[in-house]
């Protein structure tokens, strides 16, 4: 998989903390709980590939291609339900829980990064170059996760769900290419 696809797909899995995190943003959010949100949300976005990364490579080794193609799927499946929450109403949380405690601050990270657990998995039965990887898309969805908390003052609520639907699109997209030789 080449730097671009990575850094692609990165970026596609930061869209979903850069979106909820313009809600947060526009709730209203200190210099300092910018940083904790964002050092969460890139600590989930490198752990949980990981945790998902074995798992794939330990399938991937038994299943070969089809562990792959698997993969590929998973990913275009993560990207049409990330589409279809912008045209559904998509799950809308309280910003005020994130502010509040820190099971709130928890369950945003765990909930924004949970496509990375998959994303993960899918990249097990490739051959990617793992620490790399996973930091890449942990620094990316940190850094979207600030920029989206930073911004959230000043943008609606249509553009974040547009930059969902972007993402979606990058993950379907992506998958698509993981099938092709």
């Amino acid at each position: 998989m080449s730097l671009y696809t990575v850094f692609a797909l990165a970026v596609a899995l930061g869209t979903d903390a850069f979106s909820m995190c313009l809600g947060l943003g526009m709730a209203g959010v200190t210099r300092r709980q910018i940083l904790i949100v964002s050092l969460t949300v890139l600590i989930f976005h490198i752990v949980m590939p990981l945790v998902g990364w074995y798992a794939g490579e330990f399938v991937g080794t038994f299943a070969g291609r089809a562990a792959s193609i698997a993969g590929a799927l998973l990913l275009v499946y993560l990207g049409v339900k990330m589409i279809r929450s912008v045209f559904k109403g998509g799950d809308a949380m309280d910003p005020k829980v994130v502010l509040v405690n820190t099971w709130g601050l928890l369950l945003l990270a765990a909930s924004v990064s949970m496509d990375a657990l998959s994303v993960g998995f899918s990249l097990g039965t490739r051959q990617v170059n793992l620490p790399l990887t996973a930091m890449i898309i942990g620094v990316t969805a940190g850094v979207m996760t600030a920029a989206g908390l930073i911004l959230g003052r000043f943008v609606g609520i249509k553009v974040g769900e547009r930059a969902v639907a972007g993402g979606g699109l990058l993950l379907v997209g992506i998958g698509i290419r993981m099938m092709l030789p």
